[in-house]
């Protein structure tokens, strides 16, 4: 038996069936794992949006305090909230106070002086 000369008698070879069997399982298995990961890929993009339109409302409760007491002449440099607890950096005349807020309550959890050295 010689080896085919050119590309076009290799082409029109006939497969054997055992070839056509080993053709036909790969395709499946390449059609099951597209098939796999466009499911994943629809069920990532199914949890972000349910994800991003979600409001539980976890928001407001974590925050539901109106005011918060500061000294009254007192000018506030900065603040931010973050877990529950709201933090306000604050300085009368010369000096510079950090009080932490409970979100909640609106009590004073912590309050720090900060100093010069």
């Amino acid at each position: 038996m010689s080896a085919p000369d050119t590309a076009a008698e290799i082409e029109a070879a006939p497969l054997s069936p055992e070839a056509k069997a080993i053709i036909n399982r790969a395709r499946r298995s390449f059609m099951v794992s597209i098939g796999l990961l466009l499911v994943g890929f629809i069920a990532i993009g199914a949890a972000l949006v349910y994800r991003a339109t979600q409001n539980d409302g976890a928001l407001a409760v974590r925050y539901a305090v109106d005011t918060l007491r500061l000294p009254a002449t007192a000018e506030v440099l900065s603040s931010s909230a973050a877990e529950g607890l709201v933090t306000v950096t604050y300085r009368v005349g010369t000096a510079v106070s950090i009080r932490v807020f409970d979100g909640k309550t609106g009590t004073v959890a912590r309050e720090i002086h900060v100093v010069s050295e």
